[in-house]
């Protein structure tokens, strides 16, 4: 790392927060930001679960926490548990950011801008566009939150009707129609005659559902190429593996395509910024732990 780096009776807390929390790479990436920027911060994983979700909140504001991250099972109880939130949050039903003002805790949802962001890196964009949502849990209610923010003009959500989480996600539209400028469908996954009508008139296809996602390698909730039509951009939340059926498919009916390997670099330097007021060193973060 470019700077030294020693932990003080001065050195603020920032936390990641959920079950299981071992594998992420959050923690890297966070504190290597830090001390890039000559930061007095530190970033742990704590696992918590749904039981013992409230001791830890009031644990972390009594400790001074500067902020954390909330991962699953937490993010809809954190939404119920902060003071203010942000459009993101307000509208995706969800928090995954957090910070401590005093005690006072202020919501956001970073996951929809961070998939988004990556979607721009990508050379592509929603604002004004016709797009297609296929999910109905936490990533594709952020993204379908930030999409609908970022001006995209007609989104189509897919999702499995017997669901429990598609009500959660009709809820979100009608919050989301009371907010933006969007026009916003729900229609059953199982309903291909609906998805092959609307994928005809998109300008963008998302995939925020774990379908394609490894060691499922084979699966793809498009039952069929013709479906996709060449010039359209085809995203995948899944960065594992690299390339999904979704992505290979459509490549080779001439889609445009990216993955969801940069959504989590992108949703950690929102909190980042959230917490610090400085930006993440992005592309050395990139460099360290992404490419």
């Amino acid at each position: 790392m470019d700077k030294n780096f020693d932990i003080t009776g001065t050195t603020k807390l920032t936390c990641l927060l959920g079950n299981p929390v071992s594998h992420s790479i959050s923690p890297a990436m966070h504190n290597a930001s830090f001390q890039k920027l000559g930061i007095n911060c530190v970033y742990l994983a704590f696992p918590v679960d749904e039981a013992h979700f409230e001791r830890a909140i009031d644990g972390l504001i009594t400790l001074g926490a500067t902020g954390w991250n909330c991962t699953m099972p937490l993010k809809r109880l954190m939404y119920d548990r902060v003071d203010t939130l942000s459009d993101s949050a307000l509208l995706s039903g969800a928090v995954n950011t957090v910070v401590n003002r005093d005690g006072q805790l202020f919501g956001d949802n970073t996951d929809g801008y961070g998939f988004l962001q990556s979607m721009r890196d990508a050379g592509f964009s929603c604002e004004g566009k016709h797009a297609v949502l296929l999910g109905s849990g936490g990533a594709a209610a952020a993204i379908l939150a930030q999409a609908a923010l970022d001006g995209t003009a007609f989104i189509d959500v897919f999702a499995r009707s017997a669901s429990a989480s598609t009500k959660l996600i009709a809820e979100e539209i009608q919050r989301i129609h009371a907010r933006c400028d969007c026009r916003i469908r729900l229609f059953d996954l199982e309903d291909n005659t609906s998805l092959r009508h609307c994928l005809d008139e998109a300008d963008v296809l998302i995939n925020a559902s774990s379908v394609g996602m490894a060691p499922r390698t084979d699966a793809s909730l498009i039952p069929d190429p013709a479906f996709f039509h060449p010039g359209l951009v085809v995203g995948d939340v899944i960065y594992n593996p690299r390339e999904t059926l979704l992505l290979r498919t459509a490549k080779e009916a001439g889609c445009h395509t990216f993955n969801g390997m940069y959504m989590l670099l992108h949703q950690g330097a929102k909190a980042f910024e959230r917490w610090t007021g400085q930006a993440m060193p992005v592309e050395y973060i990139r460099k360290l732990y992404f490419c």
